[in-house]
């Protein structure tokens, strides 16, 4: 696995994203409202939400859901605690391949805790 900078993975992405928000202005904004309204707090915290967006991300190999929900999750208070005892069910469900991406989102939490972010758009 290459080592990821979810920093410029996100601004990159997000810079992509742009061109395509402009490009097909509904479709993204249909995205856009259905990520808002799915993240946003209910029965089910958004800091919660963001601990299971996170593990099908991880559990999915998705390095750019890692960074933009690594990131909310941060935003929204999440501890490095929350999310190491999500890896572990990530890791129980998803095997080996999850314990890889386990490390990379762990890696990504160091970085985006130690680092300014760029101010890319929390969803895609």
């Amino acid at each position: 696995m290459p080592i990821v900078d979810h920093n410029d993975l996100i601004c990159d992405i997000s810079a992509q994203l742009n061109q395509l928000r402009k490009a097909q202005p509904e479709a993204m904004r249909g995205f856009s409202q259905l990520a808002q309204a799915s993240m946003a707090d209910g029965a089910i915290s958004a800091k919660h939400k963001e601990l299971i967006a996170l593990a099908i991300g991880i559990t999915q190999r998705c390095s750019a859901c890692i960074g933009y929900h690594v990131r909310a999750l941060i935003k929204l208070g999440g501890t490095r605690q929350e999310l190491e005892e999500l890896l572990t069910i990530c890791t129980y469900m998803g095997g080996g391949p999850a314990l890889m991406y386990a490390a990379e989102a762990l890696k990504c939490w160091d970085a985006m805790t130690a680092e300014q972010v760029c101010a890319a758009p929390a969803t895609a």
